[in-house]
């Protein structure tokens, strides 16, 4: 008669199917203790600690003797499931050893954070020798995975290390069996398995990119153009994410299984290419930013073409305070005078909170002083006000010279 103890999800303990969890409503602290044991079965405890992470608010005179009753109270309600006939240690052991108390479990305690990892262990031992089995072996893992580690726990700062460990696997080795099932080309099963997973894990971004792809291996590109939106605006209503680099990536790729159900002509391909607004500067990410750089320096070097590269930093009056909120309006506004002032063959993004990275092509050397007049004239008159001052500085791509 084996003692089942469930801590990925909700925590519950049973035996022959009757649960010790659900008939012990008035019994809070005695699970709460139960699950500290388990969280920390093996290792020495002192009493001190458990006290201060499980009662630190008590009004006890003797916390040390509130926890002895407790531990009391904790082994006789163990007693009232497990059969007066089988031998207690069998299933647990809770001992006190020179000042310390220490967990133990039993042979017949089946707990689910072991077997989750020898499951995992076994699985990934297995891989070489029979993809199979060891897909099996990490299915099987995955489906003990019923939700965060001790879950209904939400602000128990004992408790994150754990959980943090355990979800960390879950992801781990759930990609990991997408991995394999990609390679057996099972894009179904893979569907249905990130489907169930993001039940779990509803804001893990890889797991909606892996359902995606699926989809789009089997053709069901307008499933994946619907999850994409959806998920796009969950992670923008939740956490304001606008656009991940890994969503952009697979929003390419959904935007390629497109054209490819159609023929296109080099007119339509031009049209999906060309900007919707190609007047004035062009804004555009870091990354991208970056890659124009690299091209246009190479041009450069080859061709002769100098480009120039400019700093934009936002200062702002000293004797002022300025809110995060007014920075972004200034930084907004220099964002309008740049489209104002530049050409659309120029391009800028924005460095971090304060800067912005400007690429001018084909400039001249004797025009940047007129560029700088004119950022700074739009910029001004777009603030009007004297707490905000802004530097610019000039650079050749192919020069270490500043001109300022």
């Amino acid at each position: 008669m084996r003692l089942y103890i469930h801590t990925l999800g909700d925590f519950d303990i049973s035996i022959e199917g009757r649960s010790l969890v659900e008939n012990s409503s008035r019994s809070y602290k005695l699970i709460r203790l139960f699950e500290y044991f388990i969280t920390f079965k093996g290792r020495k405890l002192l009493p001190e600690t458990i006290i201060e992470n499980l009662w630190q608010d008590s009004e006890s005179d003797n916390p040390k003797n509130v926890l002895r009753t407790q531990i009391f109270r904790l082994r006789q309600t163990m007693k009232r499931i497990i059969p007066e006939s089988l031998d207690m240690s069998k299933y647990y052991n809770i001992s006190f050893n020179n000042g310390y108390y220490t967990f133990e479990l039993g042979e017949l305690a089946v707990l689910d954070t072991i077997e989750f990892e020898s499951l995992i262990g076994q699985g990934e031992s297995k891989r070489l020798e029979s993809i199979d089995e060891s897909i099996e072996l990490y299915c099987k893992a995955i489906k003990l995975y019923k939700g965060q580690y001790l879950s209904e726990n939400s602000y128990e700062a004992w408790l994150v290390p754990k959980r943090n460990y355990y979800n960390m696997l879950y992801l781990k080795s759930l990609l990991r069996l997408v991995e394999m099932l990609n390679e057996k080309e099972d894009y179904v099963r893979i569907i249905e398995l990130c489907e169930e997973a993001i039940i779990v894990e509803p804001y893990e971004e890889a797991l909606h990119i892996c359902l995606i792809e699926a989809m789009l291996k089997i053709g069901q590109i307008r499933n994946a153009m619907s999850h994409y939106e959806y998920i796009a605006f969950l992670l923008n209503k939740e956490f304001g994410i606008q656009s991940s680099p890994g969503l952009k990536k697979i929003y390419s790729k959904i935007q390629s299984c497109y054209d490819e159900k159609n023929e296109s002509d080099i007119r339509n391909i031009n049209a999906k290419l060309e900007e919707s607004s190609p007047n004035g500067a062009m804004l555009c990410d870091s990354e991208y930013f970056k890659f124009l750089f690299n091209i246009n320096k190479r041009k450069g070097l080859r061709d002769g073409i100098v480009d120039y590269m400019s700093l934009i930093t936002i200062n702002c009056d000293k004797s002022t305070t300025e809110s995060e909120e007014e920075l972004k309006k200034y930084v907004k506004a220099m964002s309008g005078a740049l489209k104002k002032s530049l050409r659309k063959g120029d391009v800028y993004s924005y460095w971090n909170d304060k800067q912005i990275l400007v690429m001018l092509h084909g400039a001249k050397e004797d025009s940047l002083k007129k560029v700088e007049s004119r950022i700074r004239d739009n910029f001004n008159n777009s603030i009007m006000t004297d707490n905000c001052k802004i530097g610019i500085e000039f650079l050749p791509l192919n020069s270490n010279k500043y001109i300022i």
